[in-house]
């Protein structure tokens, strides 16, 4: 028998949609040369202030994470600077690849996939090997399910007053406390498609005072992802290109109900439900990739002995209708990822976990029904008395 199956996504990006901010766009007219947008942008701007935890300039442009992440690299660098980039997965490699386009050398402090970075290794290296006009890092490789110590990083880097420490944190907002001002984090970068819950298409940039300093020093060309230009256009509530109106009003709309719940409610949110999915697999008898210092926005579980990981995707969404993530790159097939960010519940995690038990279990495993929906359900009532 077959019968109804809901999709459910359980990646990393794109995540489950805030309904709210589904409805509201559906009314949205609005022109982004009128008065009434720029109204609106300006209120979008405040909150996004909050979400970030900042009262830095935060940008907005219409482009996926990616784009903001090229624009730091194209604001704050010129021909001839030298950049530390510290890389443990896909995307600390992303920031080597864009150095390269730009024609920056990029430095790299590695660590192996499943490790947080050697917050030691980057201070012999800023010592050693400078200078350095920024360093580049993850707030969570999103790869792994590793949390980097963007803390301790930006303690190390904040002693040199001509380098910046930029920090990837798509999946790092409203799944981890980040503290922009007070850890040094002079550009910090987001995406619409993670706990903003609502669809890609946007990214945003805090940038720190020091980051505008080093900006007006730049060389390298830019144009569409110029910093500069786009906070005069922001500043007055307005958007330098056509800007993606209906995603705004979205993202207005998923921004308020994150102030309603509380920024800090949100993150703890995540941070709970990634202790009960690692607390499901442990009790499924599944080895966890993150060694050390797992993140709160994905959790990264090992394939049995033998198995590839995409079946358990492929198996847990034909019979289930739940999207979860295959590895990337060289883990594909050897680790799937389930997210945690943004607008999931518990409800979603139980569910979830007695669907792989039974998937596991039709692919000849030795599981115990319901061994990790209560091992999850335990972390639940102890997290949420």
């Amino acid at each position: 028998m077959r019968g109804i199956i809901k999709e459910r996504l359980f990646t990393p990006g794109p995540t489950p949609l805030l309904m709210e901010a589904q409805a509201r766009t559906l009314t949205a007219t609005l022109h982004h040369r009128t008065e009434a947008f720029r109204q609106l942008m300006r209120e979008t701007l405040e909150n996004l202030r909050y979400f970030f935890n900042t009262h830095n300039d935060v940008l907005i442009f219409t482009s996926s994470g990616t784009g903001a992440m090229e624009g730091a690299v194209a604001n704050l660098l010129s021909p001839g600077d030298r950049v530390l980039v510290g890389t443990a997965g896909k995307f600390g490699e992303r920031w080597v690849e864009l150095a390269k386009v730009y024609g920056i050398e990029a430095v790299t402090v590695e660590a192996p996939y499943g490790h947080p970075l050697d917050v030691g290794e980057i201070r012999t290296r800023l010592e050693s090997d400078g200078p350095f006009r920024a360093v580049f890092v993850q707030a969570t490789e999103t790869s792994t399910a590793v949390a980097h110590d963007v803390e301790a990083i930006g303690a190390v880097v904040r002693k040199y007053p001509e380098t910046c420490l930029v920090v990837d944190a798509i999946t790092g907002l409203g799944t981890t406390d980040l503290r922009p001002e007070e850890w040094g984090l002079d550009i910090m970068v987001g995406g619409s498609q993670k706990a903003f819950m609502i669809p890609p298409g946007l990214a945003f940039a805090s940038v720190s005072a020091k980051a505008w300093k080093l900006i007006e020093k730049s060389k390298l060309p830019r144009y569409y992802f110029d910093f500069a230009k786009e906070r005069k256009s922001l500043a007055k509530g307005e958007a330098s290109y056509t800007p993606a109106t209906t995603l705004v009003v979205s993202l207005h709309e998923a921004l308020k109900y994150i102030r309603q719940i509380g920024r800090e409610n949100l993150i703890a949110n995540a941070s709970m439900l990634a202790e009960a999915t690692r607390a499901a697999a442990r009790a499924l008898g599944l080895r966890l990739f993150a060694v050390s210092s797992p993140a709160s926005a994905v959790t990264a579980i090992c394939a049995p002995e033998g198995m590839d990981s995409g079946l358990i995707v492929k198996e847990v969404r034909a019979r289930f209708g739940a999207i979860v993530a295959n590895g990337q790159g060289s883990m594909k097939g050897k680790i799937f990822r389930l997210a945690h960010l943004g607008y999931y519940d518990a409800a979603d995690l139980f569910a979830v976990v007695a669907a792989l038990e039974i998937v596991l279990l039709k692919l000849g495993q030795k599981v115990e029904l319901g061994s990790g929906v209560r091992a999850a359900q335990e972390i639940y009532l102890q997290r949420c008395a």
